[in-house]
């Protein structure tokens, strides 16, 4: 609990309308896509760096956590406030504040949407190609904070491509600028790499300066429809193999499939598995490219394959991608949703282990995802009252089949508080070691969004008070 005397000078801040400490505030900012709940002790709303900074010198002084967050549409509970605390949310400081159309650059704030940004770049012929499903609503903050992908990563790459420098306040509130507006910039550690992908317990980023790329000329969506998952494997591998890389190639299983024509009608035909693949750049190359995908598609064994006809149909099937993870809840109560990553060439060998652990522990396992990058989101559906236990078994195990693919246990989501426990597992004790000292010379009372990424050491309060939603 927050005494009195941080409560007031928190409201001094950042203004009394700016700062909440009412329960029904608080519980809006106490869970994120993992749905479970933790509740902290206020909510402040900052207007700039300034203010931020003042909130970590008095965290460091009266010893409280400090909770940066976005839209909390994160699925590894990076955002959550397990010790309680105060949660630092961005929505009053959401501009953008300049496009550079010359020097390609954006610089944003880190309340800004996603969505916002590339609608805005878009007008201007530019484009800003990080693209996870939730960019409608997810921040920038957030997307920087755990390094988001999405669709097109397997082309443009994910969000620490295109971040060029930050403003940031460190965990003991002094300001910072890190990185460069240039292409280039090689002075000192590159703390900007750092900061990205952190999850916040390093710094609160309070602006970003952003590479934006030439909007493409034209772009090609298509559809390949397979009778078996394994078809759909071995024909994202032949398409890399065959040197074109789309700028996006996802895979949905049948589970999947099925789930979203139920939840959202949008037309898809009944499949053991598809590709939903785009290719863009000029429209010659483009046309072409389109071409050739149609034919190794085909001799992978593809049942159907037409190329989108118009915007609305390209508009109904991106719907129903991005639908699939809210959609899978039709077909069990309980999901469990991690995002490996194995080799391409391997998803073939993913997709044989899925199964065995799907038959292994009774539950269903429903996959989709970044086929073109190997990132591919599986999903373990469970009776929560019958199968959690089972379920969690079921996860530990996709986690060991991709490392022994070569693999790594999240591509995007980070790992917050859901994949602490198994951090280990990927990684050895000395790198672990080395990232602990990184982040008590940056935190050195431990306030900044504690109990993410490292297992809670001993003497410290355990993340245990959640409630599962």
């Amino acid at each position: 609990m927050l005494s009195n005397l941080v409560k007031n000078g928190l409201c001094r801040i950042v203004g009394e309308a700016n700062c909440s400490f009412s329960r029904e505030e608080l519980l809006c900012y106490s869970y994120d896509a993992t749905n479970t709940l933790h509740q902290p002790d206020a909510v402040v709303f900052p207007s700039g760096p300034e203010e931020v900074s003042l909130i970590l010198k008095m965290a460091n002084s009266e010893g409280f956590p400090v909770i940066p967050r976005g839209a909390g549409t994160g699925f590894s509970g990076g955002s959550l406030p397990v010790e309680g605390g105060v949660v630092i949310s961005f929505e009053r400081m959401r501009k953008i504040l300049e496009i550079d159309t010359e020097n390609l650059v954006a610089v944003v704030e880190p309340g800004v949407v996603t969505w916002d940004l590339q609608q805005k770049a878009e007008k201007l012929g530019l484009f800003y190609p990080p693209d996870p499903s939730s960019l409608k609503f997810s921040t920038i903050g957030g997307n920087i904070a755990e390094c988001a992908g999405g669709p097109r990563a397997v082309k443009y790459g994910v969000t620490r491509d295109y971040v060029l420098g930050l403003e940031a306040v460190l965990p003991t509130g002094e300001i910072i600028n890190t990185g460069v507006r240039t292409a280039k910039g090689v002075v000192g550690y590159d703390l900007t790499r750092l900061l990205v992908c952190s999850e916040g317990t390093l710094g609160i980023v309070t602006k970003a300066v952003l590479k934006l790329l030439p909007l493409p000329e034209a772009t090609v969506t298509m559809l390949s429809l397979f009778s078996d998952m394994r078809d759909a494997a071995r024909a994202t591998s032949a398409i890399i193999k065959s040197r074109i890389i789309p700028s996006t190639l996802e895979i949905m299983d049948s589970v999947s499939i099925k789930c979203v024509e139920g939840f959202a009608k949008t037309g898809l035909p009944d499949a053991g598995a598809l590709l939903l693949i785009e290719v863009d750049g000029h429209r010659a190359a483009v046309d072409a490219e389109a071409e050739a995908v149609r034919k190794v598609c085909l001799e992978s064994g593809a049942k159907e394959f037409r190329r989108a006809a118009d915007k609305d149909e390209v508009k109904d099937l991106w719907k129903a991608r991005r639908a699939v993870s809210a959609a899978l809840y039709k077909a069990r109560p309980g999901k469990i949703n991690e995002d490996i990553v194995v080799p391409r060439s391997r998803i073939p060998e993913l997709v044989e282990g899925l199964r065995g652990i799907s038959e292994r522990y009774g539950v269903l396992i429903a996959s989709f995802g970044h086929a073109g990058d190997g990132n591919i989101h599986v999903n373990i559906m469970h009776d929560k009252e019958t199968q959690a236990e089972a379920a969690l078994s079921a996860a530990e195990d996709v986690f060991r089949l991709a490392l022994s693919l070569g693999g790594t246990i999240s591509g995007e989501h980070g790992v917050g508080l859901s994949k602490a426990r198994y951090l280990d597992m990927e990684l050895k004790p000395e790198a672990i070691a080395a990232m602990r000292k990184i982040k008590e010379a940056f935190d050195p009372r431990g306030i900044l969004n504690p109990g993410k990424i490292f297992p809670t050491p001993p003497g410290r309060k355990a993340a245990g008070s959640a409630v599962v939603l």
